[in-house]
């Protein structure tokens, strides 16, 4: 029994000998068939890392994005505030405060209209201005400037300039505003 024992242990030294060998050799094998060299696997690592980093940076912008959205919401609730005017109110300040603005350039304005539409769900009131002015051409830039920095917000939509012989220019302005509702 001992000696079949004994044999029983060789043989099975000898396949753990031969499984061994036959896993070095495929080892191997796999290595040399291998389509990357340790060089390129390397550079690959490198490349993997260097995107993880630039995914991390783009993620921690966006959570600073994430935290300042309170800061810009209660920003674009001010600008709401103080630059719409109350629609019970606004058409008589946006009279004058354009009629100012033409006597203060030397302008003289020969006509106004209004024309409203309403924006549905976002609480404004869009007013479309439509205004002729006369005079030179200085008294025109200084308008155009005095409704850049007026108080109240206006979008310059359309600009047509027509000039007559006598070097008075007439300008018809298509402005826009909006009123809170």
């Amino acid at each position: 029994m001992n000696s079949s024992w004994q044999t029983g242990k060789t043989l099975i030294r000898a396949a753990l000998g031969v499984l061994l060998v036959a896993d070095l050799a495929l080892a191997g094998f796999l290595y040399w068939q291998s389509e990357q060299t340790p060089r390129e696997i390397h550079a690959e690592a490198q490349a993997l890392k260097l995107q993880a980093k630039k995914l991390q940076a783009d993620d921690q912008r966006g959570e600073r994005i994430r935290n300042s959205l309170a800061v810009a919401g209660g920003e674009c609730d001010k600008f709401y505030e103080s630059r719409f005017l109350d629609s019970a109110t606004g058409y008589s300040k946006i009279q004058a405060d354009l009629s100012a603005i033409a006597a203060k350039s030397g302008l003289h304005a020969t006509s106004v209209s209004f024309k409203p539409k309403e924006l549905e769900g976002r609480g404004v009131t869009e007013i479309t201005i439509t205004e002729e002015i006369e005079g030179d051409y200085p008294s025109i830039l200084q308008f155009i400037n005095g409704l850049e920095v007026s108080q109240n917000f206006y979008l310059l939509r359309d600009l047509t300039l027509d000039s007559a012989n006598t070097g008075v220019i007439r300008l018809k302005l298509e402005l826009a505003t909006y009123f809170r509702t």
